[in-house]
C-alpha cells in the first residue's frame, strides 16, 4: 500500500508528470472567444503545420485524446478484422490496453517474445505462413514501440529494415511513439530520421508523456491509409469538439524545439539516476538506459519499504526488476532523496 505521505514528484511514470509551463500558457492563449469546432480552427492548422515542418509536407495529422486511442485508430485504419499485427510480447498493445486493439480492429495480436523489447526481422519471419489461406488470420501489421517498453530505441537503421522487411511481404509498419522524443534525443536524431526517411507507414505520436495536458496525435506518411480516418476517428469517440485545446498544445511542443528539451531532460534525469543506483549493492541495472526509463532488480523485501515514500511501479515480479521513469520535470533533488533513501533502506 502506498502512504498518503508522498513527494511531489515520484518515478512511476512521466504520466504522473504535471503540464509544462508553455502548453499551459498556450492553453490560456486558445481560451480567448470563439472558434470553429471540430479541428476547423487557426491552432489546429498552425499545429498541423509544425508537424509538417519536423516530419515533412507529405504527411496527415489527426488529433485524438489518448495514446490507446492513438493506437487501436490508427491500426483500424490499416487493416481488416482478418489481418493480425505483429508486435513484441512486452508492447503496449499488447499488454496494457486492456485489449482494446483485438476488440477495436478485430485483429489477432502475434506477439514475439525479445529480451529487450524490440523486433528483428529473423524473429518475425516464423509468424509469416499461411498466406493466402482462408482458415488463417493474415499478418498484416508490424508495429514497434519507440522507445520501447524497455526503454531502449530503434536505430534508424533498424527501423529501416524492419519497413523495407514489411513492405516487401506486403506488410505495414505502425509505430507506437509515445515516448519517440525521448528516442530521438537518445538517438541525437531529428524526428523525421525515425519515421519519415525510414519508411513507417503511420506513427502514432506522443505528446501527454513530453509535458502536455493530454492529447496524442496519429500520422500517416502513407497518406492513402488516412482517406477514411475522419470517419474512423469520429465512430472511435475521438474527434475532439473543442480541438483547439489539443492542437494548441502540440503548437507549443513543436515550437522552439520545446519537444527536445523536455525530452533531453527527462533523459539525462534517466541517466543520472541510473549511475547512481549502479553504486548501490545489491541494486543491478538490467537494460540499457536508452530514453527515459531505468529498470533495475531491487531485492524483493526492499520493494514495499521504498514504495512507502516513492510510488514505482515493480516491472517483473519473478526477478524483482522495477521501473524508475523520470520526467520533464525530475530535478537532480528528487534523485538524490530517492537513492539516499534506497541507501538507508537496503544498507
Amino acid at each position: 500500500m502506498v502512504s498518503r505521505r508522498k513527494p511531489s514528484r515520484s518515478f512511476a511514470s512521466d504520466n504522473n508528470a504535471g503540464v509544462h509551463p508553455r502548453v499551459l500558457r498556450a492553453l490560456e492563449r486558445a481560451n480567448v472567444g470563439h472558434v470553429v469546432a471540430y479541428g476547423d480552427d487557426l491552432y489546429t492548422e498552425s499545429a498541423v503545420g509544425r508537424f509538417r515542418e519536423q516530419l515533412g509536407d507529405d504527411i496527415e495529422v489527426f488529433f485524438v485524446f489518448s495514446g490507446t486511442g492513438a493506437n487501436v485508430l490508427g491500426l483500424k485504419a490499416m487493416t481488416q478484422p482478418y489481418h493480425a499485427v505483429i508486435c513484441a510480447e512486452t508492447a503496449h498493445i499488447n499488454v496494457d490496453e486492456c485489449g482494446a486493439p483485438e476488440k477495436f480492429t478485430g485483429c489477432k495480436l502475434l506477439t514475439v517474445p525479445t529480451t529487450d523489447g524490440k523486433l528483428r526481422a529473423e524473429d518475425i519471419k516464423p509468424l509469416l505462413h499461411g498466406i493466402g489461406v482462408e482458415h488463417h488470420v493474415q499478418p498484416r501489421i508490424i508495429s514497434i514501440s519507440q522507445a520501447t517498453e524497455m526503454g531502449t530505441v530503434y536505430r534508424p537503421e533498424e527501423i529501416k529494415t524492419l519497413a523495407d522487411f514489411a513492405h516487401q511481404r506486403n506488410l505495414l509498419l505502425h509505430v507506437d511513439g509515445a515516448r519517440l522524443a525521448n528516442a530521438a534525443v537518445g538517438l541525437k536524431a531529428r524526428l523525421r530520421e525515425l519515421t519519415t526517411d525510414v519508411g513507417v507507414d503511420v506513427l502514432s505520436f506522443g505528446g501527454t508523456k513530453n509535458g502536455l495536458m493530454y492529447g496524442e496525435a496519429v500520422v500517416f506518411f502513407n497518406r492513402n491509409l488516412a482517406a477514411d480516418f475522419k470517419f474512423i476517428r469520429k465512430q472511435g469517440s475521438h474527434l475532439a469538439s473543442k480541438m483547439r485545446f489539443i492542437s494548441v498544445q502540440f503548437e507549443a511542443l513543436l515550437t522552439n524545439d520545446l519537444w527536445k528539451k523536455n525530452a533531453a531532460h527527462a533523459n539525462r534525469m534517466a541517466q543520472i539516476l541510473a549511475q547512481e543506483l549502479a553504486k548501490i549493492r545489491p541494486i543491478e541495472i538490467t537494460q540499457k538506459v536508452e530514453a527515459n526509463g531505468v529498470f533495475a532488480i531491487v531485492p524483493q523485501r526492499y520493494v514495499p519499504l521504498l514504495q512507502k515514500e516513492y510510488f514505482f511501479y515493480v516491472w517483473n515480479e519473478a526477478m524483482s526488476e522495477v521501473r524508475l521513469m523520470t520526467s520533464f520535470d525530475t530535478t537532480e533533488e528528487d534523485i538524490q532523496r530517492f537513492v539516499r533513501l534506497v541507501k538507508k533502506t537496503v544498507k
